[in-house]
């Protein structure tokens, strides 16, 4: 399993204490995070702004990639499937249980293809799918 440091260092990006932290978090974490999520398990030691430009820089250099929520928020986990500056390969579907609210990514379930009309082109496509998890419906 890749470590804090050794993400850092094959994006190039310099080692901080911030990013150590909030990678360690997503490493840490099954599903995905809100930017409050972050602000409450980093401590107090980074602002809000820190915060978001370190998940602003993560998402830029493919480290982890955002998920639109129902409620027009967004959440962020960690990328999988090789990304990289500019371009993410993490086609999947996101699955938000009904009880616990966890939102997880469904790595093996990609989201269809779309046919557009003519002239339309498409850059990006999310598809979220709500229910109840295995853990919650056991």
């Amino acid at each position: 399993m890749e470590t804090q440091l050794d993400i850092l260092k094959r994006n190039g990006l310099s080692v901080t204490e911030g990013r150590k932290k909030i990678l360690d978090l997503f490493l840490a974490t099954e599903g995905a995070l809100a930017h409050a999520d972050i602000e409450k398990n980093t401590d107090a030691a980074f602002d809000r702004v820190t915060v978001y430009r370190t998940l602003q820089t993560f998402v830029d250099k493919g480290i982890i990639h955002q998920i639109p929520t129902i409620d027009n928020s967004v959440l962020y986990a960690l990328c999988k499937h090789n990304c990289e500056q500019g371009h993410h390969h993490d086609n999947h579907v996101h699955f938000i249980c009904d009880d616990c609210d966890k939102t997880i990514c469904l790595d093996d379930v990609t989201v269809p293809t779309v046919k557009l009309p003519l002239g339309f082109e498409p850059s990006h496509s999310a598809m979220i799918v709500s229910g109840i998890c295995s853990d919650c419906k056991k």
